[in-house]
């Protein structure tokens, strides 16, 4: 539609989308359009480069069927009034347009699953998006339009907010180019691994079986539950060293140690698996702040610091829970971790 010019029904859209140039209400560009310099340098240590790369690997894998699909699927090219597709746009262009078209699209509230998802090229590129405030998006019957359900009176100039959904920090950077630094939904993965090597992995895997969880597991860290569900059992399980071991751990009861040497072990693998992860980063947590507060920062590094420092404060909340909880089972940092995966 943008190369048809002003012969495009949606032309003033993509004029406003144009004017906007991909930047999200904090004035940062989605990630996908950074320059990977940029990427690496300003997200150094956090695994949200790897969802940017895998995000990029599967727009280019999109970008390279077009041609196929082209020839062989016609009907849904009938209204494509121009030749072969990647001869008339390249990548860098096709990227351009995934990042608007997924910088346009609302979670809307109280419709079908089917219908959750819709594209509103005004909506989120003049919005602000909030974890916190009730105002929503949603669709309305009667009018067959996407309509902003308000929560509070509005003045002329007053910045418009509305819900984003239940996303994490990362999530929200590389689809809208924003972060929330207070968002109850941000989360960090992180995918324990117990080694197909293990004398007692067909124990563990049974006991697992039975919990509803696998030999490779991922959790999710958060501020507001800084020790997930079953980690700390898991972790027990994961560095039993004996079938009595594994038979005494309790699933129900994060609490229900199973002997002093295991929960040293456990408690020890988890605290050197946080402190690495927060050794990867180049900033503390008051550099951050300082790049925030310093009026002379870019968007980008504004977006990035702030998602950095919010990553980094979940981090260190799991890191001092442990770091109690093991007061009295002299723990330090493992170095051998028996084979297991901690990423």
């Amino acid at each position: 539609e943008k190369k048809r010019g002003k012969d495009s029904y949606i032309y003033p859209f993509i004029k406003e989308l144009d004017r906007q140039a991909g930047r999200g209400s904090q004035g940062a560009k989605s990630p996908l359009l950074w320059s990977q310099k940029e990427i690496d340098e300003l997200l150094a240590g956090s695994t949200v480069i790897d969802d940017i790369k895998a995000r990029l690997k599967g727009i280019k894998a999109e970008y390279d069927e077009l041609d196929t699909v082209w020839f062989m699927g016609s009907s849904l090219f009938r209204n494509y009034p121009f030749e072969i597709p990647t001869e008339q746009f390249s990548f860098e262009v096709f990227k351009q347009a995934f990042a608007a078209i997924q910088g346009s699209v609302v979670h809307l509230q109280g419709v079908e699953l089917s219908k959750r998802f819709a594209l509103v090229p005004l909506g989120p590129p003049l919005l602000t998006y909030s974890s916190t405030c009730k105002a929503v998006l949603r669709y309305c019957e009667d009018a067959r339009e996407i309509q902003l359900a308000v929560d509070r009176e509005y003045a002329p100039g007053d910045p418009v907010y509305a819900w984003c959904g239940p996303q994490p920090n990362s999530k929200l950077l590389i689809n809208y180019g924003v972060v929330d630094p207070i968002n109850p939904y941000d989360k960090m993965p992180m995918t324990i691994t117990i080694p197909n090597d293990d004398p007692l992995f067909r124990a563990k895997r049974n006991r697992l079986a039975d919990a509803g969880l696998a030999t490779s597991q991922a959790f999710q860290l958060s501020a507001h539950s800084p020790v997930p569900e079953h980690l700390l059992a898991y972790l027990r399980l994961t560095f039993a060293t004996t079938e009595e071991e594994v038979a005494a751990v309790a699933f129900d009861n994060q609490d229900a140690v199973i002997s002093m040497e295991n929960e040293q072990v456990a408690l020890s693998a988890l605290m050197a698996h946080l402190q690495k992860r927060l050794d990867a980063y180049r900033t503390s947590i008051e550099e951050d702040d300082d790049i925030i507060s310093n009026p002379s920062s870019t968007a980008r590094q504004v977006v990035a610091a702030s998602l950095l420092r919010a990553e980094k404060s979940i981090l260190f909340g799991t890191l001092k829970h442990i770091s109690e909880r093991g007061k009295d089972y002299n723990i330090g940092i493992m170095s051998d971790f028996r084979g297991v995966t901690i990423v």
